[in-house]
């Protein structure tokens, strides 16, 4: 068996932080049996492993995230993924454009293409977009929740970011659609023998148009398919849009236009054509004309001005600024350079934007820097309602309370490319009037939908093995925990019905005595967890993929300020493990303030607490007791990491990101130092610990002087690696002792 850790290569802060990082792990796991290596899923890396053929051969590096799917579905898989940018069309063709800057050959992303060498290239570029990564790797189920030692210490310290809901009473609401969107128009059916399927679309005049020619299903896997009628949606908007004036309530719009790669930018389009109406229809001709594209936000559209002569630009853009004035004030992500909730389409993502609403009582940042009450707008009724059932339990209790509140942990089915998430290459836009539908083999119609021209027609596959695996899961989490163990399904969905089905068919597989398990719809097992959190009690919520994203999100920040915090262990089907860490949505404004200030705030605790059991799985695949003891003293490690309050401020000048690894490798220097069951790893450890401790004034010290100027690595999306070493390794004292090992 192997004793290889896969250490993933990625974006942004987590990636800065790495550097930072790994140094200080090879050192500590030299000469001990395990292995680091690194594999590049990087965005650049992605693109630069699509293109092989468009570089030289010095610039050309593997398909890694190939390589770690095909591990992932071994014994060996020992992965520790960082979070990585899902790509929205903008950030692929910043991503683009900087490589290219670099040398790279990398051709342009073709957003309209128009001939089939165009379409090719954009095929190519489709899987680097949006959840690239996360359904190759993700070959089993998820198990998330705070390890012990952080909730214990969010308990005893807890942070200070809640603002509490005001008395006086709040107009924030979450607003959603009553008909035709995803949820009403859901439908499913589960196939009973092997067979392979496509999707076609059949217009007025009886001609068909195949979509996607061969979908392979198997026995007892779930397929459904459901439609956002546009003009419904559009409709929706203009009403909401109207409602937040009326009530002097900001506009927010919450999609993840990130994972849901096809639909929800075009949700995301519709919303800005909606609010920007005016000047885009009475401007269309010009703006179709540099290509301006409302999907990819209002920053896409201003951004292509420059294309007009001066004073059409200046029409247009008085025109917008009409639009501002006359309709409900945006909630802003930028204040400061006027950057709204609707000018780039990946800046505000459902999962990490509507706890922080909750979280700011209700509210969220205006034009003028102040918070406002909000009217959140998450079209579909699938899973908007768990967020207007918060809001309505924090109008009614107040703000939850960090130092008191229970947990919720979370069992997400996402093995085999789960439910919405794996939708991409199953998501169209409607060609015409007519009718889509899913054909099975022998010519015969499984599923159907009507639609008009421009409805997003969507289908998803769930496999029985995924699911069978996951009700396995979940009842080992309930009997490990003894907490109550809640599946949130909602009958009157049809994907939901069908697993529902299976849930009754495989409990009994399992010895479920003693154990409190149930099945509730999404909106009523939130109100039976808040009921439980606020009473300081545990709950474990068995979901689908996307409200595994959503609440591993949502109710981190609320009890531990982050999700980054979070302990997320993947039992991969093929009996390997997947630790998975922390969340990246706030990873940009991360390294923004890093170049500026020279000052990197991520929490790589999330990467801390994964060694843990990633070591552990080291040590019973290959009987290693180093690697045990690694795992054990580590722990130990976090515990004093926390307790001593080593944890990166938002303040330049203030113990950063560097400073956190320099004190976690103190803390476990230590312990090894102090153990009893190695003595050659106690005799190793005693002189490195000693030596850092001695020199922690020294260290600490390097460390801050690298703060307070700008910082150059050389790039964005493919930093300079020697760059990033320089930033995140200046402490001169702490390398030479690192080196020493």
């Amino acid at each position: 068996m192997s004793n290889k850790i896969t250490w993933t290569k990625i974006d942004e802060a987590p990636e800065l932080a790495s550097h930072a990082l790994l140094p200080i792990l090879r050192a500590y796991l030299s000469r001990t049996g395990v292995e680091v290596e690194t594999a590049d899923i990087s965005l650049a890396g992605r693109i630069i492993a699509n293109f092989p053929e468009c570089l030289r051969d010095d610039q050309k590096i593997p398909d890694e995230l190939t390589r770690l799917g095909e591990l992932a579905q071994t014994p060996d898989a020992n992965i520790i993924k960082l979070p990585n940018i899902s790509a929205s069309i903008p950030q692929l063709k910043e991503a683009i454009a900087e490589l290219r800057r670099k040398g790279y050959d990398i051709p342009d992303y073709p957003e309209e293409p128009s001939t089939e060498e165009e379409r090719a290239v954009q095929a190519r570029f489709g899987v680097v977009l949006g959840s690239a990564v996360n359904p190759v790797l993700r070959e089993g189920n998820s198990d998330r929740r705070a390890a012990a030692s952080v909730k214990a210490f969010a308990r005893k310290h807890p942070h200070k970011m809640m603002k509490a809901w005001p008395a006086s009473g709040s107009v924030t609401r979450v607003a959603h659609m009553s008909e035709k969107d995803f949820y009403g128009s859901e439908k499913a059916t589960t196939v009973g023998a092997p067979t392979g399927v496509r999707i076609e679309f059949l217009d007025a005049s009886g001609a068909v148009k195949v979509l996607k020619q061969r979908i392979p299903l198997l026995e007892g896997e779930v397929i459904d398919c459901a439609v956002m009628n546009v003009a419904a949606l559009r409709k929706f908007y203009a009403e909401q849009m109207a409602a937040a004036n009326a009530e002097n309530a900001l506009l927010s719009l919450h999609l993840k236009c990130t994972m849901m790669k096809v639909s929800d930018p075009v949700m995301f389009g519709h919303c800005v054509s909606v609010y920007f109406a005016d000047a885009l229809a009475k401007h269309a001709g010009a703006l179709a004309e540099i290509g301006a594209n409302v999907n990819n936000g209002m920053a896409d559209v201003l951004g292509k001005l420059d294309r007009l002569p001066a004073k059409k630009k200046a029409e247009i853009e008085a025109d917008i600024r009409a639009c501002y004035e006359h309709g409900p004030g945006l909630a802003m992500v930028d204040s400061r350079l006027g950057k709204t909730n609707l000018h780039v389409p990946n800046d505000v993502i459902v999962d990490a934007s509507m706890p922080v609403v909750i979280r700011d009582g209700g509210k969220m940042w205006n034009k003028d820097d102040a918070l406002q009450d909000t009217v959140a707008l998450i079209p579909d009724r699938c899973y908007a309602t768990i967020y207007q059932a918060v809001i309505e339990d924090c109008k009614q209790h107040g703000q939850f309370d960090p130092a008191t509140m229970g947990s919720v942990s979370n069992v997400g089915l996402m093995a085999k490319k789960a439910e919405e998430y794996g939708s991409h290459d199953k998501t169209f836009l409607a060609p015409g009037k007519g009718t889509i539908r899913i054909v099975d083999a022998s010519g015969g119609t499984l599923l159907e939908q009507s639609v008009e021209r421009g409805d997003i027609f969507r289908a998803c596959q769930t496999k029985d093995e995924a699911v069978r695996d996951w009700v396995k899961l979940g009842v080992t989490r309930a009997r490990a925990t003894g907490a109550p163990a809640v599946f949130w399904l909602d009958p009157n969905r049809g994907h939901d019905a069908e697993i529902i089905r299976k849930i009754t068919a495989y409990l009994p597989e399992h010895d479920a005595s003693g154990l409190e398990i149930k099945i509730m719809k999404p909106v009523d097992a939130m109100k039976f967890s808040l009921d439980r959190i606020r009473r300081g009690e545990d709950t474990i919520a068995v979901t689908g993929n996307v409200l595994r994203d959503y609440l591993t999100d949502l109710f981190p920040i609320l009890e531990l300020g982050t999700s980054a915090r979070m302990l997320s262990i993947v039992p991969l089907l093929g009996d390997g493990q997947l630790f998975e860490t922390g969340a990246g949505g706030s990873a940009p404004k991360h390294v923004q303030q890093f170049l500026k200030e020279g000052h990197l705030r991520w929490d790589s605790l999330g990467e801390y607490c994964a060694l843990v059991p990633s070591l552990e799985l080291v040590a019973a695949k290959t009987g290693n007791p180093r690697a045990a003891l690694l795992a054990k003293t580590l722990d130990e490690a976090i515990g004093q990491y926390l307790e001593c309050a080593r944890t990166p401020s938002r303040k330049v000048n203030e113990i950063d990101n560097r400073g956190s690894t320099f004190y976690l490798a103190l803390a476990w220097a230590k312990a090894l130092a102090a153990q009893g069951e190695d003595a050659e790893l106690k005799q190793r450890f005693a002189p490195v610990a000693a030596a850092l401790a001695e020199n922690e004034r020294t260290i600490t010290a390097e460390l801050l002087a690298a703060q307070g100027q700008r910082v150059d690595i050389g790039g964005y999306y493919r930093p300079d690696q020697e760059l990033c070493n320089a930033a995140m390794q200046p402490s001169a004292t702490l390398n030479a002792i690192i080196e020493r090992m």
